[in-house]
């Protein structure tokens, strides 16, 4: 049947293309060794080499309220759902660079009907536009057509392109992850920072509670003529500066309050009510294990994100090559008519054209795409060394930060017990009028900046053991194709 040759024809057209077609042009895309990355053979890091699951690292916090706020921030958090459209987009782009591999096809119909004109002819008008007029009575005619064209991608640019989209729709999951990471982490972070003020602000107002209490001893004194006013006017301004930073510590509290709501999805004081009574600051574990330079490259998410985004720029030069080889171009139509619907199968023309088309002259346009092309994964190539050594540079510093905040730590327990005790005699010898409140309050000051120093070195150390779980890739799964997300239904991550 003359259909079904004409359909044979167009359907050898891609076996033909697969036949014909040879290696793609542009280089082939190779990963590159960790010398060339500029990671040293000797780490400076000091950190336990041992292996740990860092995916749910928040747990090792022993905090519910945290887990909690953290993973409510992983299923609802909007710059997440920014990432995950970002993430479809780069789907729906893949699937459109592979469809330049396959035939377009289109077909069309029509239907004539004729009347008689008012002399008792007709008019009828064929394919072609010719218009003949009949007598009679009115004719119904029926029409059928088919076209299909493909581009021959003997030189692989089609296929350098998918290559390329591919690349960057795997970078888009791995930019999806880096999201999810820094969501976390920065519910982390603020957590502690508001446990942290919650401390600060209970050091405040038993700071102000005990300066109440030495201004009233200090305006008994005065009464009983056993000191100068300075004394009073001394505590009056001491307590007063106190009085004064509590406002700010509460502003620093809500602020970081409302940030844990935004992260989550919520309103700003929808967190209130969950941070409302105050806790510590979790401690986490003792240790943490950071792994070997190569394990912090494939745990990563953004050195990941880098290294696909070099990936697809490389495909790119390839896209541009092929730009200035010839183009085969192949297109076949089918065609049927008939006076009634029955007859339409009885007649079929068709047709087979092929074409050739090759860039003579663009004012070396097309050779600037290739050089720009090279410059681009030039360039990619960069950022994806630096994202490595920026990933060694995080890891380096957060076990230094948190070696430091370690180390803080026990030197303010230290100051505390000190000045806790410094106080206490100050304390009693100003009541009994052994020393006067100068003294007394040079070590109740001393006792103020030991607690809050503490407080701060606690929350110093959380941040550094987040900062330094954040810098290993913990977070999400890096054995996860996080790609699926695009064809998936939101909070099934």
């Amino acid at each position: 049947m003359i259909l079904r040759a004409g359909f044979d024809r167009l359907l050898f057209v891609p076996l033909a293309a697969g036949l014909l077609a040879g290696c793609a042009v542009g280089p082939d895309y190779k990963a590159r060794s960790a010398p060339e990355l500029g990671v040293p053979d000797q780490w400076s890091v000091t950190a336990p080499p041992q292996a740990e699951d860092l995916t749910r690292w928040w747990r090792n916090f022993d905090d519910p309220v945290l887990t909690g706020l953290v993973e409510q921030a992983a299923a609802a958090n909007l710059d997440l759902e920014q990432a995950l459209a970002r993430l479809r987009q780069a789907r729906e782009s893949l699937i459109i660079s592979r469809a330049a591999l396959f035939p377009s096809v289109s077909g069309s119909g029509s239907v004539n009907r004729t009347e008689p004109l008012r002399g008792g002819g007709a008019t009828l008008t064929q394919p072609d536009g010719t218009v003949i007029t009949t007598g009679g009575g009115g004719r119904t005619s029926f029409s059928l057509g088919l076209d299909a064209s493909y581009q021959l991608d003997l030189f692989g640019g089609n296929r350098r392109a998918v290559e390329a989209s591919r690349a960057q729709f795997e970078a888009s999951g791995f930019d999806y992850a880096t999201t999810l990471l820094t969501v976390e982490s920065e519910v982390a972070r603020n957590y502690m920072l508001a446990r942290a003020y919650q401390a600060q602000l209970a050091n405040a107002r038993a700071s102000l509670a005990i300066q109440d209490d030495n201004l009233q001893i200090a305006g008994w004194r005065v009464l009983a003529g056993l000191v100068s006013s300075v004394d009073e006017e001394q505590a009056r301004a001491s307590r007063a500066q106190t009085a004064a930073g509590i406002p700010q510590i509460e502003q620093q509290y809500n602020a970081a309050v409302s940030r844990i709501a935004v992260l989550t999805g919520q309103a700003p004081g929808a967190v209130k009510p969950v941070m409302a009574t105050a806790a510590p600051i979790p401690k986490g574990p003792e240790q943490v294990g950071s792994g070997i330079p190569a394990n912090v490259l494939r745990q990563r998410p953004d050195v990941r994100a880098a290294e696909r985004q070099l990936a697809a720029t490389t495909a790119q030069i390839g896209v541009a090559k092929a730009q200035l080889l010839p183009q085969f171009n192949i297109s076949g139509s089918l065609d049927t008519n008939a006076g009634n619907f029955g007859g339409l199968l009885d007649t079929i023309t068709g047709g087979l054209f092929g074409g050739i088309s090759q860039a003579i002259f663009n004012a070396g346009r097309l050779n600037a795409q290739v050089r720009s092309s090279r410059a681009a994964a030039d360039g990619a190539f960069a950022a994806y060394k630096s994202s490595v050594l920026t990933a060694l540079e995080d890891v380096e510093n957060a076990v230094v930060a948190l070696q430091s905040a370690e180390e803080r730590e026990r030197q303010f327990a230290i100051a505390l017990d000190a000045s806790n005790n410094s106080a206490l005699l100050a304390r009693a010898q100003y009541r009994s009028g052994l020393t006067d409140f100068t003294t007394l309050n040079t070590q109740e000051s001393a006792l103020i900046s030991a607690r809050n120093g503490l407080v701060q070195a606690r929350s110093d150390r959380a941040t550094a053991l987040i900062a330094l779980y954040d810098a290993l890739g913990g977070g999400w799964d890096p054995s996860s194709d996080y790609t699926v997300l695009a064809t998936e239904p939101r909070g099934n991550n």
